[in-house]
């Protein structure tokens, strides 16, 4: 391989304020190069090699994740996606705007000089960009975890000019750009703390510093081990109940019956479960993600056992709204999201699949042939006329999308229900992607969208599939869905 630094080009003509600049960088080059680094001579060396081609940033990528808490895999996640995108601008664009030639070795101690010297450009240093996008993506998401990462980042920007293969700007530069790439990740996917709601209403929750009267039931099924085993260390007179699926309700009822605070651990569904038996006895809920989306607790903020041992020690909490559906007889209700039309739809065929060919490619069997299909799933009475439609998405709240992340929500209490209508037609997979990309529009000829706090829908054929909170059920005839303000209280960290 050869150099992509073309010698034979002009040199540029003469330019004050460059040459000055120019001038000040080989000085302090040069100064660096003479002074001595106590201790710097047996680990800048390696750890400038060990961040070849981000070896070292995959490595901490790989022990963040192996911390197995959802924000350190999603600090992991973010910083390897910044380093992603410094690492394209740099080697399409960084490297062959300014073809500026390497350092010159002389002043360099021999001891301090890489074995193999590249043999691309010098400005700006990729590896300042890696080092720095890397430890700003982390940082974004868990700061905890920047404060770790970020002086492994500056060592191994300082040791570029250490071992003489970069000029100080070089890595400025470098640096700069990665810091400007991880703030472009976080632009284009939110971090979570970006899409927590506030903190409000707020309400005074029972204090239960040791988690004495607090019963929590785990769903054994989600694989809940290690996040109860967690909250047992922070709260260890807390009473835990682990139990299979099918048991969820029974053992949810006995501990209503004996709490102070009732507790679950599982996914959406399993939430629902315990919110509507909390509603009824008028208990606080405590929620620990255990499930695979976990959609309440993450909009909520609760992430781990520790916050929410932090928030139970502390009675801190707010009050969320409930939405409640009655179809034809089938009664309940959600914190989520309520559907009819291609969702169920899809849930159904999915269920039918996956015990064959697994989860992931059984969705996409469903959906592909439930979007095939030329009957609407769904044929609702809206203004005395029946309508045919491929969707009736009801969110508990307001939806938004933020960059190219899922929507969220904003607010868990905002009063509304956010209605979302894909009309029938031809090509429902366009017309629901179109739906999706659109957002709260409020008309179009595919979709539309609107807040209200009561929705009545007639005209349900028997038999149409109903959904809520990753549950499936059926309804018929008359639908209607009414909000509940602040009707649930639950605990979280308050600011």
């Amino acid at each position: 391989m050869s150099p992509d630094v073309d010698l034979t080009l002009p040199k540029p003509g003469l330019h004050p304020l460059r040459d000055r600049l120019l001038a000040l960088d080989s000085r302090l080059f040069e100064f660096a190069a003479e002074r001595n680094w106590p201790a710097a001579e047996p680990v800048l060396p390696r750890l400038s090699r060990a961040a070849n081609h981000g070896v070292l940033w995959f490595v901490a990528a790989a022990a963040l994740t192996a911390a197995r808490t959802p924000r350190s895999r999603r600090a992991a996640a973010r910083g390897l996606a910044s380093l992603s995108v410094a690492s394209l601008t740099i080697n399409t664009i960084g490297k062959r705007s300014i073809r500026r030639p390497r350092p010159v070795l002389d002043p360099v101690p021999v001891a301090r000089q890489l074995k193999r010297q590249p043999i691309t450009t010098s400005f700006p240093s990729g590896h300042a960009a890696s080092a720095a996008a890397f430890a700003t993506g982390v940082a974004l998401e868990s700061p905890a975890w920047g404060a770790a990462i970020g002086p492994i980042a500056f060592s191994v920007a300082m040791s570029r000019v250490y071992t003489g293969v970069h000029f100080p700007s070089d890595v400025l530069a470098g640096a700069v750009l990665g810091t400007v790439a991880g703030f472009a990740v976080r632009g284009l996917v939110p971090t979570r703390v970006q899409s927590v709601s506030p903190a409000r209403p707020r309400t005074e929750l029972p204090t239960l510093p040791d988690g004495d009267g607090l019963v929590m039931v785990a769903n054994i099924a989600s694989g809940t081990a290690d996040r109860v085993r967690a909250l047992r260390d922070n709260l260890p007179l807390a009473e835990i109940v682990e139990c299979e699926p099918a048991d969820i309700q029974a053992e949810l009822e006995k501990a209503a019956a004996r709490a102070t605070v009732l507790g679950v651990c599982g996914g959406d569904g399993t939430v629902n479960t315990a919110a509507e038996i909390a509603l009824r006895h008028d208990l606080p809920l405590a929620v620990l993600p255990g499930g695979t989306l976990n959609h309440f607790a993450y909009d909520l903020g609760v992430e781990d056992a520790r916050t929410l041992a932090r928030a139970i020690q502390g009675g801190e909490g707010v009050r969320v709204d409930v939405a409640r559906f009655d179809a034809g007889g089938t009664k309940g209700i959600f914190l989520n999201t309520f559907s009819l039309g291609v969702y169920p739809e899809l849930v159904r065929e999915r269920e039918r699949w996956s015990d064959r060919i697994g989860s992931w490619p059984a969705g996409v069997v469903g959906a592909l042939r439930v979007l095939r299909t030329d009957q609407h799933p769904l044929q609702a009475e809206v203004g005395g006329k029946t309508h045919p439609l491929w969707l009736l998405f009801v969110g508990n709240g307001t939806y938004h999308r933020m960059g190219l992340a899922p929507a969220r929500r904003l607010d868990l209490a905002d009063g509304r229900l956010d209605v979302r209508v894909v009309h029938g037609g031809r090509r429902p997979a366009l017309r629901l992607l179109a739906a999706a990309a659109a957002g709260p529009l409020t008309r179009s000829p595919a979709h539309a969208a609107v807040q209200v706090t009561r929705l009545r829908l007639d005209g349900v054929a028997p038999g149409t599939l109903l959904a809520y909170d990753g549950e499936v059920t059926e309804a018929t005839g008359r639908v209607t869905v009414e909000k509940l303000p602040h009707a649930l209280r639950v605990y979280r960290l308050l600011p």
